[in-house]
């Protein structure tokens, strides 16, 4: 698969987008974290669906515009973040909307959610970037950077965020339960990415190629 790179003009462009979408998708599974389901008798919660998403941002990004850009999409994301999942994750506290008076009281267990998710992404992220870029190098299969860097930075990200956030938690269950539920996590987020996000990354990348191949051939003047 030819590895497409985005033209420098545009690459401010992207940054923005790319930094929107991680601080958005970063808020989505601070809340959705909250929210358990029962898989197969096994504890979980509704934030291993919806995560994934920003490794396979993170991993087009290093792809189009390189691991530096990347790097600089996630010290731009992690501060903004980590201030709107505290604020959101308090408004909507165990999936209900609290009124805005509860932005007047300090929630630890709240700001540990918050705090973890800031941890876990950031490391998670870096190791992310750096297993696919080196991976992308020496291989040509298309599928082993993000199938990698998915395994690795996502086992990271989950066992950072869980025992960061749930490690003699102040809530009973979470406290009890954190061990199973980051391993079924992982699990679910694995699966996601390998079944989804990968074939996704692949879909996507391949349909970039051909349109900036396609603009670039537009921009030949006729002879």
């Amino acid at each position: 698969m030819t590895s497409p790179c985005a033209p420098s003009s545009r690459a401010s462009s992207y940054l923005t987008l790319l930094v929107a979408f991680h601080v958005f998708i970063i808020i989505a599974s601070n809340y959705l974290v909250q929210l358990p389901i029962d898989l197969f008798g096994f504890h979980s919660t509704w934030g291993a669906f919806s995560f994934p998403f920003i490794f396979l941002a993170t991993d087009l990004t290093v792809r189009l515009i390189g691991k530096h850009q990347a790097r600089r999409v996630i010290a731009r994301a992690m501060v903004p973040a980590l201030i709107a999942s505290y604020v959101v994750s308090v408004l909507f506290n165990d999936g209900l909307f609290s009124g805005l008076d509860a932005l007047g009281h300090f929630d630890t267990f709240v700001f540990r959610i918050a705090l973890a998710s800031f941890m876990a992404y950031v490391l998670g992220q870096l190791l992310d970037v750096q297993v696919f870029d080196r991976i992308r190098r020496s291989t040509v299969v298309w599928w082993a950077a993000p199938a990698a860097s998915a395994v690795l930075g996502q086992a990271l990200d989950t066992l950072v965020f869980f025992w960061v956030a749930f490690w003699h938690s102040s809530n009973p269950f979470m406290a009890a339960h954190w061990g199973e539920i980051a391993l079924v996590d992982y699990a679910i987020k694995l699966l996601v990415s390998l079944l989804l996000f990968v074939p996704l990354y692949g879909i996507m990348l391949n349909a970039i190629t051909r349109f900036m191949q396609s603009q670039r051939a537009a921009q030949v003047p006729a002879t």
